[in-house]
């Protein structure tokens, strides 16, 4: 495996067609930030899908405020599962406090670029293949050809985890994935995982001159996080490692602290979030369980200065990493069909992850670059969604019978 700094070998690609430009347009224009519905964008994808008679399979939320989007290209001979999916996800990062030169959910063409928020994480990958429909559509399958779309990959890939169930339910298992995350159409067969919690310390209120009827939540909450530090050092330090990645250890961080009312009052509450990125072969399930030891030995502590008081853990999304070991079908394919013969690791999550666990062998392959993503003023060079378009004119004619008759 090479890592993400190798060079990769150009696509012979320019300017994207009027439809997929048109399309990443009209998909970023939908304000699908994760706090916000997606719905509106998944009703237009599927009057798309619909429009050219192929049967959209809407899959909500539990709450009915999201929804995944799956649907089907048969093969030929009618066959709907195995196949080849192509999955995206249709929210986006927010916006809030970034300066930007152009309004984020108004996309703007300019100097060959694609500006606006999802432009290239990841809604020029969705544009170019609802663009690309006719003409998979104007091919005789050998197999089907799937299409996922799905809601949250931005705060914990839940709707990932919900159309997977609903699929199992009805017997769809795709054979291969891709996942169009930007990787400047680079095949990408390993991430880490990601793994997000929140604690909570619940303490007892008292007046600052009387901290010994009280129980100070942010004194545990600080405990634990050094802890939380002190594991991430012993990787930092001891690996293991995993030279393919730019940062080539598991790592932690603790983003978010909020508690106590007035610095003369003994703190009732403290609650912080975590996240921790194991790299392919590290058991994230023994760093959980080192961190939930740990816990456990200061909620023992802090019930014995009062038994009201209380340390909890709560998961808030949990992200398997891409690993590259096992079927290699997948690569070998999107290293043909993107002509780059390159194996890339990243350190960001994907639901490729999630597929791969559900035994789709699946890589990331996408379009633009996440040097761009979550930043001010997104954008995406024009000659990317051209290079993908690239790509899928290649899958086209991998999927193609009379192509596959063809060949030597």
């Amino acid at each position: 495996m090479m890592p993400a700094t190798a060079p990769a070998a150009a696509l012979i690609a320019t300017e994207p067609s009027a439809a997929a430009l048109e399309w990443s347009k009209k998909l970023v224009s939908f304000d699908t930030t994760s706090r916000n519905s997606n719905v509106a964008l998944i009703r237009c994808m599927a009057d798309e899908l619909t429009a050219h008679g192929i049967a959209p399979l809407i899959v909500p939320s539990p709450d009915g405020n999201k929804a995944n989007l799956f649907a089907t290209i048969p093969a030929h001979d009618g066959t709907v599962t195995g196949g080849i999916m192509l999955a995206g996800h249709t929210d986006v990062v927010p916006v809030d406090g970034q300066a930007w030169d152009s309004e984020p959910f108004t996309p703007e063409t300019r100097q060959g670029r694609l500006y606006g928020r999802g432009t290239t994480d990841m809604k020029a990958f969705s544009g170019a293949i609802l663009g690309f429909l006719p003409e998979f559509l104007s091919r005789p399958l050998a197999e089907p050809l799937h299409f996922a779309w799905t809601y949250d990959e931005e705060v914990g890939c839940h709707g990932a985890v919900v159309l997977l169930a609903e699929l199992e339910a009805r017997a769809i298992h795709p054979r291969i994935g891709f996942v169009g995350e930007p990787t400047s159409m680079r095949p990408v067969s390993a991430h880490k995982s990601s793994q997000l919690f929140r604690v909570t310390v619940t303490g007892i209120a008292a007046h600052s001159s009387m901290t010994s009827t009280g129980v100070n939540a942010i004194e545990y909450a600080a405990r634990a996080i050094a802890f939380i530090r002190s594991v991430a050092d012993e990787h930092r330090l001891g690996g293991p490692f995993d030279e393919t990645f730019v940062v080539p250890y598991t790592t932690a961080n603790v983003g978010v602290v909020s508690g106590g009312a007035a610095v003369n009052t003994v703190a009732e509450k403290c609650e912080f979030e975590f996240e921790f990125r194991t790299i392919p072969g590290d058991d994230a399930e023994a760093v959980i369980a080192r961190i939930e030891e740990h816990l456990a030995g200061l909620r023992s502590e802090i019930q014995q200065e009062n038994s009201s008081a209380d340390v909890r853990m709560d998961a808030l999304g949990t992200v398997p990493g891409l690993n590259p070991d096992g079927p290699r079908e997948a690569l070998e394919l999107a290293q043909r069909l993107t002509r780059n013969a390159v194996e890339e690791s990243v350190v960001y999550a994907t639901e490729a992850g999630l597929f791969q666990r559900a035994g789709i062998d699946t890589v990331v392959c996408g379009p633009g670059s996440m040097d761009q993503g979550h930043t001010a003023n997104e954008y995406i060079e024009l000659s990317q969604i051209a290079a993908c378009e690239t790509f899928l004119q290649a899958l086209a004619d991998h999927l193609s019978t009379t192509e596959r008759t063809e060949q030597p």
